[in-house]
């Protein structure tokens, strides 16, 4: 499924301004061990990315997915399927 342009763009605006040291640390919430979850809000939608961390090429964010969040709970085949993600990204890179 594909995000509409201003979706897009309020994303990548949110994610630009928590690097640039504007934004909240709120927006990302720690869900294991290795994956984390960033939220932006957006004309009444919950939307998700899931990420980790790749400490072997500095400070590198890899997103594995994204989700429009319909319940308070994030599901949990969302996070084994971003591990899943990340295994195999690791597991390419050797």
């Amino acid at each position: 499924m594909s995000l509409p342009e201003m979706t897009r763009k309020k994303v990548v605006d949110d994610i630009n301004s928590v690097l640039d040291g504007m934004g909240t640390f709120e927006m990302f919430k720690k869900l294991d061990r290795n994956i984390w979850e960033f939220r932006t809000n957006f004309q009444g939608m919950a939307y998700r990315l899931f990420a980790f961390y790749d400490k072997e090429e500095g400070a590198l964010i890899v997103a594995t997915h994204g989700i429009i969040k319909k319940t308070q709970k994030t599901p949990r085949k969302e996070i084994e399927r971003a591990n899943r993600i990340r295994t195999m990204y690791f597991a390419q890179k050797r």
